[in-house]
């Protein structure tokens, strides 16, 4: 994730209802699907990601069990270190 900041979106005032100062900054990051710049504040409801779109595409690639934890060998084909544990 980058560490650069950029001013506050006019939008964060609408988005969360609170006062925004205009001065104020907020975190970028880089939107894990796009790689594009994501404003990482409760003004993005999407985050960490930059639009609904790549939140659902993620989301689809997680439901269609894209993203998996690599298979270790079986125990058996894995040589033996120690034969006291046999």
């Amino acid at each position: 994730m980058s560490r650069k900041r950029a001013p506050a979106p006019p939008q964060a005032e609408a988005a969360t209802g609170l006062p925004c100062d205009a001065n104020a900054t907020v975190r970028m990051v880089t939107c894990p699907q796009c790689k594009g710049e994501s404003v990482f504040a409760p003004s993005n409801p999407h985050r960490p990601f930059c639009s609904q779109r790549c939140k659902d595409i993620d989301f689809g690639a997680w439901a269609e069990e894209s993203f998996r934890v690599p298979e270790n060998q079986e125990p058996d084909s894995m040589p033996a270190e120690d034969q006291r544990l046999q």
